[in-house]
This record gives structure tokens, sequence and C-alpha cells, in this order.
């Protein structure tokens, strides 16, 4: 498994975005560039990765590609196309979304996230995506929402068969997939099934936390991992799995503080496993 996550920096470039990786002992991360990018400037992140042997993890399409107001969405799925030629372009683990949402917002809760009908339509966009690009050396991932589909590993599996393209994989992000406090409590049994129906199809993961408050009605609240209750032992167990190169990125977090002291707790938790970062 490599180990990755946000790195703070003045005036990025190429030297200095490798650099501070290594210095931090990342051997992942999220490509700092998007399409928009002139051919060089990809090209000199690319190489620069590859000679510091840091794998690039996925390029983000974040859009709402199934949005109710056409232009929204006729422009989100041009955008995933462009990230997944992109993200193809620089051989990332994948390009990643997550679905969408009917919303007025790309990421909101809104009652028909669940409709078989949009169900239908991720479906038809991802398919879209998929074979106008054709990917050769990525894969389109969707990652899990609390609030929209795939919401846990049964409509993940459902959505693989539907779509039904070689090219579409699995994002891992286990707390997006904890929205009761039930599934809170039992994270360790669902990542456990999430690894023997979902792993062969994984390329990439998410590492956060989450806690459950006693605040009613229910409140549950991303932290730093380590701080919560998430399972790390059955996270990392799987992950390490699938192997040597997979990457786990973490995220989310708002300074270089808070990322040194998630990869000190992750770090700490591997090695109690005998798990290599």
């Amino acid at each position: 498994m490599r180990l990755g996550g946000q790195v703070f920096i003045e005036k990025i470039t190429p030297e200095k975005w490798v650099k501070k990786l290594t210095e931090k002992n990342y051997r992942a991360a999220v490509f700092p560039v998007d399409h928009t990018a002139s051919e060089a400037e990809i090209n000199s992140y690319q190489k620069a990765a590859e000679e510091a042997d840091i794998v690039i993890a996925e390029v983000g399409a974040w859009s709402n590609p199934i949005s109710p107001d056409p232009e929204i969405r006729k422009k989100a799925i041009e955008h995933c196309k462009n990230q997944l030629r992109l993200a193809d372009k620089v051989r990332a683990g994948v390009c990643v979304n997550i679905s969408g949402s009917r919303g007025k917002e790309w990421d909101s809760p809104h009652p028909d996230n669940f409709s078989q009908a949009t169900f239908n339509l991720i479906v038809e966009t991802v398919q879209e995506i998929i074979d106008e690009v054709n990917p050769q050396h990525t894969f389109y991932a969707l990652e899990m929402m609390p609030w929209a589909l795939p919401d846990d590993t049964e409509q993940y599996l459902k959505l693989i068969k539907a779509i039904d393209r070689p090219q579409f994989a699995v994002h891992f992000d286990p707390v997006n997939m904890l929205n009761s406090p039930r599934k809170v409590y039992q994270n360790g049994k669902l990542i456990e099934e999430f690894f023997e129906k979902l792993g062969p199809y994984t390329k990439t993961a998410h590492a956060k936390d989450i806690a459950l408050s006693s605040e009613l009605t229910t409140h549950l609240s991303e932290v730093i991992p380590g701080e919560g209750i998430l399972d790390y032992e059955a996270f990392l167990r799987g992950m390490d799995k699938l192997g040597p190169d997979i990457p786990l990125m973490m995220e989310h977090l708002d300074s270089e503080e808070k990322y040194d002291q998630a990869t000190e707790f992750i770090r700490k938790k591997a090695a109690e496993l005998g798990i290599g970062l």
C-alpha cells in the first residue's frame, strides 16, 4: 500500500511538489493540475512523479453529471471526459467523481437521488463518459456518498453490473457509507464485507475517520484519522490484500500539522499490523 496526502506549497512547481511529497514520505499523490494545463506542464508533473517513484492515485472530476439543469449536466459530462483523458495520459489509478445529485448543489441530498430513474441516469452517464474516452491506462470510478448512489456495497455491485464496462472501477471511502448510527457501530463488519465483494474492483481509497455525538437527532462528523471510531485494522488489512501499490489518500484536512497527525496514526497502526506503507 502507498500512503499519500495533500502537501502545502506556495507557487507549486513539479520540483517543489515532488520534494515535499518525498519529505513527507508520501508514495502516492493526487495529480496537481487539471486538463486545462498545458501539455508541457502536465508532462513535467508526470515525469517528476515517475522519477520519484510516486504513484498518481487519482485525477478528480468533481462535478454534477446528473444535474437536473441541462447546461450544468452537459458541462459536467464534458469535464468528466476531459479529466478521464488526463487520467489516462498520466496513468492515474482512477479518474474519480461522485455520481452527482438531482438537487441544486452538485453533492447535495435530494429525494430523487435514490430513485430508479436516477440509477438509470447514472448508468447511462458513466457509459457515455467511458465509451467516448475509451481509457487504456486508468479507470473511471464513483466515490460512495451518504445521500447519493452508490451509498453501500450492494448498490455499487448493482452499478458495476449495470454499467458493464471493464474501465469502470471502485474508489473506496468507508466513512462516506456510514450514514447511520447502526452502520457506524458495525463499520468493521461493513468494511470487511466491502473488501470481500468489491476488493477485486478497487483501485484507490480515501482515509479519514468518523465520530458519532450524543446530540439529537443524529450527528455524524468527519474527523482526523485516529480521533473517531473507524475500524482502521479492518480497513488497512483489507487494503493490504489489494497489493503493494494500492494508493490510500488522506483528505479534507486543512493544515500540514493535521496531515502529519493523521500520517503518524496510520503509520503506527499499519506497523502494529505488520503492513508496509
